[in-house]
């Protein structure tokens, strides 16, 4: 396993944050992690860098970037059948990778599995009670934004905004929580605390609205923390 290298220059302020989280969070050192669903490997390559932790990256595509590849090691794999020993990570993260994966419920398990007794695992989706989607996607445009946002809201009318239809709908909070505490020892709701540390200036608007009952519509995409 590749230790971080300390000179991975690209930034992602939102995986920062995700990644301050987890630190404040742990209670043991996380020297290794693993990303299920890593994409390009950049999110991993991040993490990695934030976290100064040895880093892997698992993904079904392959298509990595050559700076993450230096940075981290990357390789294809299946969510549902990690090629990794019981207990190998202290960190297991897995972001927008869920709603996409039939048999989620074995990719938990696996994710159980190869963390550490006493490690994380943080896992991100979309939040199927969003009022709007995708405002935060640094790779669309204003035009696809509305599109899809559009895409979603018709299936929502036919009845058939979830993951198993077809949807880009990911899980609510409880949703998620219920499926990761099959799993896990202990479970915790993050959603707020990462969306206040993204957006610092509206904090104080944020926590109101979801003192008020509106977060659960008004957040995009919903974070939780499983413990082993």
């Amino acid at each position: 396993m590749k230790e971080s290298a300390g000179s991975f220059s690209a930034r992602d302020p939102k995986t920062e944050v995700l990644g301050l989280l987890i630190r404040k969070h742990a209670r043991r050192p996380i020297r290794r992690l693993l990303v299920v669903g890593c994409g390009s490997g950049l999110e991993t390559a991040v993490l990695a860098e934030a976290l100064r932790a040895g880093a892997v990256g698992v993904d079904l595509r392959g298509s990595f970037d050559p700076d993450a590849a230096a940075a981290a090691e990357l390789r294809r794999g299946d969510a549902t059948q990690l090629e990794f020993d019981d207990g190998a990570f202290d960190l297991v993260f897995s972001y927008h990778v869920l709603e996409h994966i039939p048999n989620y419920a074995k990719a938990i398990a696996e994710m159980r599995r190869v963390t550490a007794k006493g490690g994380l695992c943080c896992i991100g989706t979309p939040n199927r009670q969003r009022l709007v989607g995708y405002l935060g996607s640094k790779d669309a445009n204003w035009r696809e934004k509305l599109v899809w946002n559009l895409i979603d809201w018709r299936a929502r009318l036919r009845g058939r905004f979830r993951n198993e239809l077809g949807a880009h709908a990911g899980f609510t909070a409880a949703e998620l929580k219920a499926a990761l505490g099959q799993a896990f020892a202990a479970v915790e709701d993050i959603t707020l605390h990462y969306y206040l540390g993204v957006y610092r200036r509206q904090a104080a608007a944020l926590d109101r609205l979801d003192r008020w009952g509106f977060g659960r519509y008004m957040f995009p995409a919903v974070y939780l923390l499983g413990r082993t």
